[in-house]
């Protein structure tokens, strides 16, 4: 799958379940929809228990903060060699 192709993948399923959820189901319910839908391709109930409290507290979320500090840099030599040999 293309990059384009598993972020609206990745946007649709938060769609459904926060829709799912509106409609008053559990984490559990909006699970075994997803299952019974999209087969071996559903989220776990993992993801969808903490998608289901991020609905339920938007306020809690920070997946779109953006974060201070440095970036990480690579400390590893054989990684700088790689990186290097690729530009």
């Amino acid at each position: 799958m293309s990059s384009d192709a598993l972020d609206f993948y990745y946007i649709g399923t938060q769609a459904v379940i926060n829709f799912f959820f509106l409609q008053g189901k559990t984490a559990k319910e909006i699970l075994a929809i997803l299952i019974e839908t999209l087969v071996e391709h559903a989220r776990s109930y993992a993801t969808v228990k903490i998608w289901v409290a991020q609905i339920k507290h938007p306020d809690f979320s920070t997946w779109f903060v953006p974060r201070p500090g440095r970036l990480k840099t690579v400390t590893f030599p054989e990684f700088n060699e790689l990186i290097m040999r690729q530009s």
